[in-house]
């Protein structure tokens, strides 16, 4: 199936690894131009090797809403514009109620919530204009189903979610779709930081096939799938709604 997607132009938010690296590595299989960003030289260059020829590298930290508005600004401008936009940061540190600091949050709103905030007002005036754009965020099954010792991320990114299907609501008829894609466990170094090797969890998932995922959303034939949460998980999420 052709997706549609040669030649549009993508940023992928903190792809130096995981899940951001497989979704980038997804879309330029399909043709598109792909910018993405990390907060290391050597590993995003790395990266942007491994993604393809024509990745352009950027070191832009994400962790905040400034640094997500500058991530899509300096991929505007090396891409020449902007069709394709996905949000990603890493994860907060573990803990649960009693353990983490009211201190604490802050810094993980402004990474998992206001992060994405910055990203999608700045890309999204111009795709607008334009009458063609794709967002779509990686979040986490957490929105659906708090995991344990991990409230931070549970309570920023639940924030993200319904930021996410406003703005799919008010974004629905110009051309541009609104989308997040919520990860179960992937084999990842963030689920080995958290997990270790222990495989009492069972199966998990191949990043190439979420990356695969996340790019369908981005393609011409999901031009009327907007405001969907969908989580990827290998059936872990058993309730109904």
């Amino acid at each position: 199936m052709d997706l549609g997607l040669q030649g549009r132009r993508a940023a992928v938010a903190a792809a130096s690894g995981g899940l951001g690296l497989a979704s980038a590595r997804a879309l330029a299989a399909e043709g598109a131009t792909v910018a993405i960003c990390g907060r290391d030289r050597r590993r995003i260059d790395e990266a942007a090797a491994e993604v393809g020829p024509g990745t352009i590298p950027l070191v832009v930290d994400v962790a905040s809403a400034a640094g997500g508005a500058a991530f899509v600004a300096a991929a505007s401008e090396a891409l020449g514009g902007l069709d394709v936009l996905v949000t990603n940061a890493g994860g907060p540190p573990a803990g649960n109620f009693a353990d983490t600091a009211v201190e604490a949050y802050q810094a993980a709103l402004e990474l998992n919530l206001l992060s994405v905030v910055g990203m999608v007002k700045a890309a999204a005036p111009a795709m607008q204009a334009q009458g063609w754009g794709r967002i779509v965020a990686i979040t986490s099954l957490a929105v659906r189903q708090p995991m344990p010792n991990l409230i931070l991320s549970n309570t920023a990114r639940s924030g993200a979610t319904s930021f996410l299907k406003t703005a799919a609501r008010e974004l629905a008829g110009s051309g541009v779709t609104v989308n997040s894609v919520q990860p179960g466990l992937h084999a990842t170094d963030r689920v080995k930081q958290l997990y270790g090797d222990d495989a009492s969890f069972g199966e998990i998932g191949d990043p190439a096939d979420f990356g695969g995922i996340v790019t369908f959303l981005c393609s011409e034939q999901a031009k009327f799938v907007t405001g969907l949460q969908l989580h990827v998980d290998g059936g872990a999420y058993q309730a109904l709604q």
